[in-house]
């Protein structure tokens, strides 16, 4: 044994093995190797939205390993990890064009040398959730893959996805009683809208020091839809309501559809600006869908763009998710209170439609659409279909459920931009 070690000392393999991550394992990472091994369970085994769920859970594996130029992270005073920081090492350097400008009255630049930048891969690609870039962009795809003809086809699915919004506004109160402050508190509550892009968008404003938790939270709710909502709407209708059966919808014309996007744009913007990148952006995308002149960008925005940015966010927002900082106390309450505020979305919409029944029992509405007033564009929808059909084989409810589904998403950024105006 003796030779064996003095062998190994001599060889230089014990300082290897000192400058490999082994010794870096911590019981926070193997407690996050289970959580991801669950995620990634739902994603592949049962069919949880794998799109979303498969790149958090991968970047949260990276996350919980003693890796080497992905991301860096530093604490806070606040005892809050921050992540995806970089910095230039360089020198300031007079532009002569800037001194000739000033010279003239005009204002001046200054120009930079740089020598270093020092960061890892995702201290880059993050850099399109901090400064906003991702969230609006993503957007952008999400119009040009909707259809808006079902709400225009039913506008009082609009109700529907207005109702939803409650869960945010009560979660906002219920993390004010928990202590949290007025911003940490919005950015809390529009997890409930279940729209991962805007929850992001939202909190870089009001509370970055939580931008990681609530985009855990957000997206990783967004991705069990399917196993959340269910269990809501069975216990809030009855099986007879469930299987009501809605009328055909009309059919909607190209120009209606155009004129819509662009009023509902120029209203929300002019209701509430502080949502104009979402807005814009989801309508744009949704115009380039229905102008019928653009194919090429279409399908961009359709195909390239919203992919790419999928597995980029998505792996950005599970490489926050490292076992120091996604166990604490304060996380653990975000994801407590993010579960609650997706509940009471679901079952607002759910009995606000039950409600408008007893106000127009001519024209009745199956409860169970008004669970896709959040904003989780398609995965609500279907999910409505497919609970519908548990009670009623041929009972088709996705195209009605379409209608407070695309609602829920203008709805979650019309509380957005009230919460970023009235609080930032």
């Amino acid at each position: 044994m003796q030779a064996i070690f003095d062998y190994v000392k001599s060889s230089g393999l014990l300082e290897f093995f000192q400058t490999t991550g082994f010794l870096s394992i911590t019981w926070q990472m193997a407690t996050m190797w289970v959580v991801v091994s669950v995620l990634l369970y739902l994603a592949i085994v049962k069919g949880f939205e794998p799109l979303l769920l498969v790149p958090i859970a991968f970047g949260a594996l990276v996350a919980n390993l003693p890796t080497r130029g992905v991301m860096t992270s530093q604490m806070l005073p606040s005892g809050v990890y921050e992540t995806a920081t970089f910095k230039v090492e360089g020198q300031v350097l007079p532009n002569h064009g800037a001194q000739a400008g000033a010279q003239a009255g005009h204002d001046g630049r200054i120009a930079i040398k740089v020598d270093r930048i020092e960061g890892g891969l995702y201290d880059f690609i993050a850099q399109g959730v901090k400064i906003e870039i991702f969230p609006p962009i993503i957007f952008l795809g999400v119009g040009a893959l909707t259809d808006f003809g079902p709400l225009i086809a039913a506008p009082r699915t609009f109700l529907l996805g207005a109702a939803a919004q409650v869960g945010i506004f009560m979660t906002f109160c219920g993390a004010l009683l928990m202590g949290f402050t007025s911003k940490a508190s919005a950015s809390i509550g529009i997890i409930g809208g279940a729209d991962g892009p805007t929850s992001i968008f939202v909190t870089n404003k009001l509370a970055p020091h939580l931008l990681g938790a609530v985009a855990v939270a957000a997206y990783s709710y967004m991705s069990l839809v399917p196993l959340i909502q269910p269990p809501i709407m069975r216990l809030l209708t009855t099986v007879e309501e469930r299987k009501i059966r809605m009328k055909s919808l009309r059919k909607v014309s190209r120009l209606e559809k155009l004129i819509f996007a662009v009023i509902v744009m120029v209203v929300c913007i002019l209701i509430v600006p502080d949502a104009s990148a979402l807005i814009a952006m989801l309508m744009l995308g949704n115009f380039l869908r229905e102008c019928g002149v653009v194919e090429r960008l279409l399908l961009s925005a359709q195909n390239e763009i919203i992919n790419i940015l999928t597995i980029f966010l998505g792996t950005s927002v599970g490489l926050t998710m490292a076992g120091e900082s996604f166990l604490a106390l304060e996380t653990i309450k975000i994801i407590v209170l993010g579960v609650v505020a997706f509940g009471c979305s679901t079952a607002s919409g759910v009995l606000f439609a039950k409600l408008m029944n007893k106000m127009t029992p001519n024209n009745p509405i199956n409860p169970l659409i008004g669970s896709a007033g959040v904003s989780a564009v398609p995965m609500a929808a279907r999910v409505s279909h497919i609970e519908g059909q548990k009670s009623d084989p041929s009972n088709y409810l996705l195209m009605h459920a379409m209608g407070p589904n695309v609602a829920g998403v203008i709805g979650t950024a019309v509380a957005a931009g009230y919460f970023i105006s009235t609080l930032q």
